[in-house]
């Protein structure tokens, strides 16, 4: 059997690598879509086991045809990435049907148009590669390298975009997310190409590997001390719940356009107060059997802290020692009179007689959502961004923790701040846990909210924090500090869920260290594959 699936895996290979022309690209973009699958809400990770060979392939063959070497290894990455991001991104169309009379024109741009950027990424990481590119199985570690790097960089640059990150497909089951806590995002992204790719070598003949077999070996070996270093963490941490904190997210499942809708306050406020108050059971008969109320992300079409009334009616929700954390955009202060033309995207804190405990603003903002690069000159070409909030919203000034009465301080996240790995350390120590307020209904009933969820979920695995999670449509979420989901109200459906606040465990490697670990492992393979070229070239000569 094993004869037959190498002999397979060669007939394959071959015909991958002396590919060319209209068959190479379509072969690239298939490859690069089918990989889509491996994100939430499908899991299909094993079809890696299937595309990324094909990706060594390709690599394999750049230096064929009249386009050779590095660019043709771009144009090839190029193609898988855009396969790649197309499937796994089409959601975002959605937000550009919220207010379609204004921005359905926009849709093809984006729809087509952010995966041709990311894409750019996913070609660095090919070109890279077939820089340093070998003739033996350390190839599969120069395109884990050069692919872990491209990643990084897709993350970073032009404040970054690391949505569906190749790390993401070790993430299901449970335990093999668990090797998070020890290398974060980026180190499962080296390890994801390293092992997925190593079927590649079984095209090798005896002149290029000795022993082809080794690399996918060693690379199954590699996922099952994941899957048990997994397991026995999980059962190492057991769900403990904070003592005296009982929680009350609230789903309100409401449109888009009646979110925004300042018409709408009475209507919004209304389903807000009857909703948060609603008896779940015997044992949950209302607000009154929380200490912790969460609303999501901009909840109300109004700025909060300048209608009284609105004020007025939250005080009256909340019983005597039940704080509010709540989403809403912020008015900046300015002297009376003063047209508001700009806003933040802020967290409230309220207490029982509506006094403000903190306020959070938003940090990292969504480029094109909540602003536009080069905002001056693309408003005055007539774009606007699609909360349009003229000259865009302002961004915070820091992370920080936030100190909370008879609970244990949170760090607070909105919306996409979530999906940054690393990206949570802040003023005012080490938190209790994370509170993640978001609206996906931008993205209607699609992948987009569940690939959110896998995403702010590996947060908590990271750090060894519990993750509370509270989203518009959904899902709303809270799991414990290894990432286990302990409550959870499904996508598209209105409600409220109750649930105990699980405590937090020690900070882990990862949030010791941050990226250094996965770092160093990067820095190991690069020697490694630069010796093994260099070993070839003095054959040569």
């Amino acid at each position: 059997m094993s004869l037959s699936l190498a002999g397979s895996a060669r007939t394959t290979g071959l015909a991958v690598t002396l590919s060319w022309g209209w068959k190479r690209a379509v072969i690239a973009l298939l490859a690069g879509a089918a990989s889509s699958l491996a994100m939430e809400p499908f899991n299909a990770w094993p079809l890696l086991f299937v595309t990324f060979p094909i990706a060594i392939w390709l690599i394999d063959g750049a230096g064929a045809g009249r386009i050779g070497g590095v660019p043709a290894a771009a144009l090839a990455g190029w193609l898988f990435g855009f396969g790649y991001f197309v499937p796994g991104l089409y959601w975002i169309g959605n937000a550009f049907l919220v207010d379609a009379q204004t921005f359905a024109w926009l849709m093809p741009f984006a729809v087509i148009g952010l995966p041709a950027y990311l894409a750019l990424f996913t070609a660095l990481g090919f070109a890279l590669a077939r820089l340093i590119w070998t003739r033996d199985a350390s190839r599969i570690l120069a395109l884990a390298v050069a692919l872990t790097v491209g990643e990084w960089l897709r993350g970073h640059v032009l404040t970054g975009f690391p949505w569906n990150a190749f790390g993401y497909a070790l993430t299901e089951p449970l335990a093999l997310a668990q090797t998070a806590s020890l290398i974060g995002l980026w180190g499962l992204t080296f390890l994801s190409v390293a092992i997925f790719a190593s079927p590649a070598v079984l095209i090798d003949g005896r002149s290029r590997s000795q022993r082809p077999w080794i690399a996918p070996v060693t690379a199954v070996s590699l996922l099952l001390a994941m899957g048990v270093y997994g397991a026995v963490r999980l059962s190492r941490h057991p769900t403990e719940f904070t003592d005296n904190v009982k929680l009350r997210i609230m789903q309100p499942n409401l449109a888009q356009d009646v979110r925004f809708n300042y018409s709408a306050k009475a209507a919004v406020m209304h389903k807000y107060l009857t909703l948060s108050d609603r008896a779940t059971g015997p044992h949950s008969t209302g607000v009154s059997s929380a200490t912790i109320l969460i609303w999501p992300e901009s909840a109300f079409p109004f700025f909060l802290t300048r209608e009284a009334d609105a004020m007025a009616e939250i005080a009256d929700l909340l019983p005597k020692g039940t704080i509010l954390i709540t989403g809403a955009v912020r008015a900046p202060d300015l002297p009376p009179g003063v047209r508001i033309t700009r806003a933040y995207n802020s967290i409230y804190v309220i207490d029982d007689d509506g006094t403000i405990l903190s306020t959070y603003d938003k940090l990292h903002l969504v480029p094109f959502g909540e602003f536009l690069p080069f905002q001056g000159l693309m408003e005055k070409l007539g774009f606007v961004q699609l909360t349009k909030v003229q000259g865009g919203f302002i961004p915070g000034t820091g992370r920080r923790t936030i100190a909370l009465p008879n609970a244990p301080s949170v760090l607070p996240l909105i919306c996409y701040e979530a999906i940054f790995p690393g990206d949570i350390e802040s003023r005012g120590g080490r938190p209790g846990w994370i509170v993640n307020l978001t609206n996906d209904g931008w993205f209607g009933i699609s992948t987009g909210p569940h690939q959110h969820l896998q995403q702010a979920r590996m947060r908590a695995i990271e750090e060894g924090l519990p993750l509370v999670r509270a989203a518009n449509t959904g899902i709303s979420v809270v799991t414990d500090p290894v990432g286990r989901i302990v409550a959870q109200l499904d996508l598209g459906v209105e409600g409220v869920l109750d649930s105990r606040l699980p405590v937090a465990i020690a900070p882990t490697p990862y949030a010791r260290a941050g990226d250094i670990p996965a770092a160093i492992m990067v820095t190991i393979a690069l020697v490694v594959v630069i010796r093994r070229r260099r070993e070839h070239e003095r054959r040569r000569v």
